[in-house]
């Protein structure tokens, strides 16, 4: 009997340690970093938007953003990335981590704020499934946003911290083309941090 007490009380315990692990992984989440030479940029990912946030941290991890540039840029609108023919250096990746398009996942409630991240797609002439580029993306960086935007791109992820290196780089002179007269190159960290730590440092609500 004692040895039956002794097995329930030991299946007991895992089973609590299982639950209390899961339950800390639930919490944890992706606090992507983009480097730059103005400072950091710090951004989470939509968990509502599955296949563009997959998508971003299979890229970064793979290396597909390191050492590329913000090759458009427009003050008072957005700073956009993700051109991986941008690159200086070669990275070792196995390019069929780049897959092209993603299937949009425009929602009304991730509107284009301050700060949100965005996916560059094709126009509706050609891309009337409004389907993402599966490596682009764009900062907004107006103060007031851009909804003239809303509905017609996926909006994926949103600034935590970092605002005034976006107002920096959107500042910087660039070509008749927007692209910034020197080269503004990144790089992408990942690091995993409970959910409620971003909402208590970064003045953040999950909903």
């Amino acid at each position: 009997m004692a040895y039956k007490k002794l097995l329930f009380l030991i299946i007991l315990l895992f089973t609590v340690s299982v639950a209390y692990c899961q339950e800390e992984n639930n919490d944890l989440e992706y606090l992507i970093t983009i480097n730059t030479d103005f400072g950091k940029i710090k951004l989470i990912l939509f968990d509502d938007t599955p296949l563009h946030k997959e998508n971003f941290i299979k890229l970064a991890e793979a290396g597909v953003y390191d050492h590329i540039i913000f090759h458009r840029v427009i003050n008072h609108f957005m700073i956009q990335s993700g051109d991986y023919s941008t690159r200086n250096q070669a990275i070792n990746y196995d390019p069929r981590v780049i897959q092209d398009p993603i299937k949009a996942e425009i929602l009304p409630r991730h509107l284009h704020i301050h700060g949100a991240i965005g996916a560059a797609r094709k126009g509706d002439n050609v891309n009337p499934e409004m389907k993402s580029n599966s490596t682009q993306f764009y900062i907004i960086q107006n103060h007031k946003g851009a909804h003239h935007l809303d509905g017609k791109y996926t909006v994926f992820g949103q600034v935590m911290s970092g605002f005034e290196v976006v107002d920096l780089i959107a500042s910087q002179p660039t070509t008749d083309k927007d692209r910034p007269v020197k080269n503004i190159r990144i790089s992408v960290d990942i690091d995993k941090v409970s959910r409620s730590d971003i909402e208590k440092f970064y003045n953040f609500t999950y909903k």
